[in-house]
């Protein structure tokens, strides 16, 4: 294979909503690239990036897959991404990497919430995008609508360079308004023919020309002058104008294509490898103390945003040549994990296919098999100097459920394939809950920890069984309260004394003491869990000493670990701890912890505690028509609505809701919405349970206790 220079690589992710046609839309550009001699299919599974059996049963990607085509002396680096923001794990990262989004519209849907979602991604990385409306030779088809709808949605830099001449069935012609040429396909598609616009269509093309002409002059003051001077701007100086538009965000071009048929894939294609910016056009990566990392540096830089393990292969590591120029032999130091290795080979892939090559350039794609300990958003340097790339951020989990393994005797293989599954999804987060006592596994959606779980029984071999996670409740007080407790216990030989007596009372920072005590020593304990443990030693004339003070300490926070009420994490309490007894021969450490412990317990049940829950901000997003049944819905989930707001043609509602009311929700909003809805949630804070619930939970607490 050549080898590409920077300014000759095009890096494009593939991104749109499930349905799209972006996979199609890969395998034709491949074959109009002469990468495959024969176009395959996602129906007939096999097409180059749907390529995981888990793929070719769901019929529809669940991987990103990194490919690449050529075209006219430029190489196209394509990430397939799948359309679910359930795997946002596989999208984000294609478009942090990428130079250039390629966003697909249906043009039977137009803008969908999976658009939406993407899109805010694109904001957020300032990527610059084209869009690209497929299927326009669908019956269903209504491209001036899909048009509508993302002129309404993403404003007047959505500009079109194409649009179908006759779309639906029968579609074999493209009116393209920057070359102001029609575009004839033969019968089964590949090289059109070239042909004036029809006169029915003149004014309309001029119309969109013009549009093209004027978005493209205002990027740039001398384009600006030629403008004004000549009233017009050549092929040449339009594709400047348009190229300085789309890095700055200020044009959106629009292509049409009917991929399946191999209609327009070239065209988009031309443009792809004339205006869209290259590798060395767009802004350099950042590093964690935010210096740039420029693209002609000498050092190189390797930059992983993917990681997989192939069944014969072993790991596999996909990599952004940062800087510098990659050779195969080239030694490394994880900056990331200060481990060293080397590179042996280098190889370009296409899906489950890779080849070997001698060197890449930056800005260019790449994958190496088996680095040691070497995962996503790890950074590769020839020293360890400490330079790390800024990691991608992944978004928070939506969805939670409890796992547990079908034979108690395979728990550690299913924590080591769990930590297997981390390590390629970073979105999937799992771990023992000591508190909860369950292994929790969290993710983007229900379809996310579906494909989860079929990894860890087809993949791993070990059989998971889904149950409903525990909530992580926590417990304080409300009011001071006093607690004693007397220790003795006598079997021959040494005893056992311990007597306490000590207050609590719920933390304030400037709170005095409900009592008249001289604290003589405090210990502030910023709590694993969250919240605070002030422990104050109040004891004067020596009558408990000071060296079983710990034992006291180490008493409460057991009880601290495990609340009277629900056998939840205690929070934000201050105790004193002002008189006791100890006997010269009897008393030992175990004996003020038991004293402590059970002083404590009950001046704690004395002091009106409540129980807190773990409360959500969530965001949900759907299609206007649907906003009362979701409003409906959260509200019997004891949500506290914070507002509505329109996003395009959608809603987005906002709202603070108890975990305790979310188990399941994703599914629930999937099957009110017909899977046009999504949300995001966020840890907003920790407030009070209602009196009968907290009633409820208390009775089930002591229930499971007599049966234990």
């Amino acid at each position: 294979m050549k080898h590409y220079l920077t300014n000759e690589i095009k890096n494009i992710a593939l991104v749109g909503s499930s349905g799209s046609g972006k996979t199609t839309l890969a395998e034709c550009m491949m074959y109009e690239g002469g990468l495959i001699t024969r176009m395959g299919s996602v129906e007939d599974k096999n097409t180059v990036s749907d390529y995981h059996e888990l793929e070719h049963e769901r019929g529809s990607s669940v991987f990103s897959s990194i490919m690449h085509t050529e075209w006219r002396g430029t190489k196209i680096n394509l990430i397939d991404t799948p359309g679910l923001d359930d795997f946002i794990g596989e999208i984000i990262p294609a478009m942090r990497i990428a130079n250039t989004a390629v966003l697909t519209l249906n043009a039977q849907y137009g803008v969908e919430v999976g658009t939406e979602i993407i899109w805010r991604y694109l904001q957020q990385y300032n990527k610059p995008a084209i869009f690209v409306i497929t299927q326009v030779d669908h019956s269903k088809a209504d491209y001036n609508a899909a048009i509508e709808q993302a002129k309404e949605r993403f404003g007047n830099a959505v500009v079109q360079v194409q649009y179908p001449y006759n779309p639906g069935e029968g579609f074999n012609a493209i009116i393209d308004v920057l070359k102001m040429v029609m575009y004839k396909f033969p019968e089964k598609g590949g090289k059109p023919e070239k042909l004036p616009i029809p006169e029915a269509e003149k004014e309309r093309a001029e119309e969109l020309h013009n549009a093209l002409v004027e978005a493209a002059a205002e990027n740039d003051e001398n384009l600006m002058e030629l403008y004004f001077d000549k009233g017009e701007l050549d092929e040449d100086e339009m594709r400047q104008g348009i190229r300085l538009g789309m890095l700055e965000r200020n044009i959106f071009p629009v292509f049409c294509v009917a991929a399946k048929q191999n209609m327009g894939s070239g065209r988009l294609m031309g443009f792809i490898g004339n205006v869209a910016p290259s590798a060395g056009d767009v802004a350099p990566e950042i590093t964690t103390e935010g210096e740039e990392i420029k693209i002609s540096d000498p050092d190189t830089t390797l930059f992983v945003f993917k990681s997989s393990n192939e069944k014969h292969t072993g790991s596999m590591s996909y990599f952004k040549v940062c800087s510098g120029e990659l050779v195969a032999g080239t030694e490394f130091t994880n900056t990331t994990t200060r481990t060293k290795g080397k590179i042996n080979q280098i190889y370009v892939v296409n899906g489950k296919n890779r080849s070997s090559v001698d060197k890449l350039s930056a800005g260019d794609i790449g994958a190496t098999v088996k680095l040691k300990d070497t995962f996503i958003n790890h950074t590769l340097r020839p020293k360890d100097d400490g330079v790390m790339v800024e990691p991608i951020k992944f978004p928070e989990p939506k969805i939670r459920t409890a796992i547990a393994p079908e034979n108690n005797k395979e728990e550690e293989k299913m924590g080591l394939a769990l930590n297997k599954l981390k390590e390629t999804d970073p979105t999937l987060i799992s771990g023992y809950r000591r508190e909860l006592k369950q292994t929790i596994m969290e993710g983007q959606g229900a379809l996310h920890l579906s494909m989860a779980k079929w990894q860890l029984e087809n993949i791993h071999g070990v059989k998971v069984k889904f149950d409903k996670p525990r909530i992580s409740y926590r417990e304080t007080i409300q009011k001071a309260a006093n607690g004693y407790y007397k220790h003795k216990k006598q079997s021959g030989g040494a005893g056992q004394y311990g007597e306490v007596y000590l207050a609590v009372q719920p933390y304030s920072e400037h709170a005095s003491p409900p009592g008249d005590f001289k604290v003589r020593d405090t210990q502030e304990i910023e709590l694993d869990w969250g919240g605070k443990l002030v422990f104050n030693n109040c004891i004067v004339g020596g009558v408990i000493d000071n060296r079983f003070m710990p034992a006291i300490l180490k008493g409460i926070m057991e009880v601290m670990e495990e609340g009277p009420i629900t056998g939840s994490y205690c929070r934000d309490v201050m105790v004193y701890v002002y008189d006791g007894k100890m006997h010269p021969v009897d008393s030992n450490e175990i004996s003020f912890k038991i004293a402590g412990a059970q002083a404590f317990k009950q001046a704690f049940l004395d002091a009106k505690p409540k129980l807190l829950e773990p409360v959500y901000k969530v965001e949900i997003l759907v299609p206007s028509e649907f906003t009362g049944d979701i409003m409906t819905d959260i509200q019997q989930r004891r949500a506290i609505p914070q507002g509505i707001e329109s996003e395009g043609r959608l809603q987005k509602i906002v709202a603070h809701v108890p975990l305790a009311e979310l188990y399941q929700y994703a599914t629930t909003l999937s099957s009110i919405t017909q899977g046009r809805g999504t949300h995001t949630r966020e840890f907003l804070e920790y407030a009070t349970v209602p009196a009968d619930i907290q009633a409820k939970l208390a009775e089930q607490m002591r229930a499971e206790k007599e049966l234990a």
